[in-house]
């Protein structure tokens, strides 16, 4: 099992950056493909971005298309989502979640196994 341990989130105007990190202490985090998500008041959570076992494959929803990037370091069991360019609208609480897999190029969209407590990101205009 693999507990996942979300920080980084904040207060910051809009334009401005920040940078998620998610840390997943254990030796089985490289067997596990990384997701972002986020709930907005009143919205379903939603995918941010995904990325795959080895981080060569990733995903991005259109509405953080060119302004958001994961990653993930592997050495360190973690994964990151970096954020620039913020705007009101990314004002939300960020999980991130794993799901295992075999496979080490997949992202996936839906399915994940295990969540983190949430981060919260504020946006003010």
């Amino acid at each position: 099992q693999v507990q996942l341990v979300a920080s980084g989130g904040g207060l910051v105007q809009a334009g401005g950056s920040l940078r998620l990190s998610c840390a997943a202490p254990g030796r089985t985090f490289s067997s596990y493909a990384m997701g972002w998500f986020r709930n907005t008041v009143g919205k379903e959570r939603d995918l941010v971005a995904a990325i795959s076992r080895s981080g060569g494959s990733t995903y991005y929803a259109d509405s953080v298309k060119g302004r958001f990037t994961v990653s993930r370091d592997n050495a360190n069991d973690t994964v990151y989502l970096q954020m620039n360019n913020l705007k009101p609208e990314d004002t939300a609480v960020y999980y991130c979640a794993g799901k295992n897999t075999y496979y080490t190029g997949s992202y996936y969209l839906s399915g994940y196994d295990y969540w983190g407590q949430g981060t919260r990101v504020t946006v003010s205009s």
